[in-house]
């Protein structure tokens, strides 16, 4: 396979081998990554959920997310996780009740507060902080 060649082949010439390898193992990722995420939309899209709707609510960075959000992005993300799961007790598809409604899998509207809610956990870490005020 094409695969072993170039290993072998780039093995044998020493400085390019982990550069060929780091490429290879790149487009190799990501091709994979590429087809999970496709299959996760289409896997979302079933039950009109979104990708950010998957975070536990219970992990406390997510749980001082939702505090901080807007009510509206909480009551919409509510109603999503309710109407799934009523939607997989009756073995229905969303797009059999709204087949026309253009659905958003990968809008992230909390991902901007993780993010900081998460450094800010960090950097108490790095600064060896053991409690929060």
């Amino acid at each position: 396979s094409p695969f072993f060649f170039f290993f072998f082949f780039f093995r044998q010439q020493g400085k390019l081998s982990t550069m060929a390898l780091q490429h290879i193992g790149k487009s190799i990722f990501g091709r994979v990554a590429g087809f999970y995420r496709a299959n996760v939309a289409k896997d979302l899209s079933a039950v009109g959920l979104r990708y950010e709707d998957l975070i536990n609510e219970n992990e406390p960075d997510m749980e001082e997310a939702l505090t901080l959000a807007d009510p509206s992005v909480v009551t919409a993300r509510n109603r999503r996780l309710k109407r799934a799961i009523d939607l997989d007790f009756k073995k229905k598809l969303f797009t059999d009740y709204a087949p026309d409604v253009p659905q958003e899998t990968f809008k992230f509207e909390l991902d901007g507060d993780l993010k900081k809610i998460r450094e800010r956990n960090l950097e108490y870490e790095l600064l060896n902080a053991s409690y929060k005020k």
